[in-house]
């Protein structure tokens, strides 16, 4: 199972030319670019962990994908990582571009779908990754 999120997520995985090129047009387009990282990509977990502080300044693909890589050789085995890029132009910043970038190098363990009766006839819907079954640090190993 591949988990979709964010921009380009039912497409083939980026390669590195590729996500230069999508850098080089955040960066073009004034966006500041992100870096972050999970091991719990819930579709409502949207505050994955910050990799270094959001790049205001650069104005150059390359600069960025050198903090891709670094981050790369701390989490890329074990974390999924994606690029944010946020535009700041109305006074606070709003996400226009955010797709995923790196994924761990074993099989994605996916979620499942829990249903819980409640009240009435009604029933509520929750989704459960089954990653988060294993404590964080083993989440993904073989």
């Amino acid at each position: 199972m591949k988990i979709t999120q964010g921009t380009f997520s039912f497409l083939p995985d980026l390669t590195d030319e590729q996500i230069t090129k999508q850098v080089q047009y955040c960066i073009d387009n004034e966006w500041a670019v992100n870096i972050e990282f999970t091991n719990d990509p819930h579709p409502r977990n949207t505050y994955w962990e910050m990799w270094d502080l959001p790049m205001f300044d650069v104005r150059d693909a390359a600069g960025v994908m050198y903090e891709l890589n670094e981050c790369r050789k701390v989490y890329g085995d074990s974390h999924y990582i994606r690029l944010t890029a946020f535009d700041n132009t109305h006074g606070w910043e709003s996400i226009k571009l955010s797709f995923i970038v790196n994924r761990p190098t074993v099989e994605e363990p996916g979620f499942r779908l829990q249903r819980t009766e409640v009240d009435g006839r009604k029933i509520r819907y929750t989704t459960h990754a089954y990653a988060a079954d294993k404590p964080a640090a083993e989440r993904y190993r073989d």
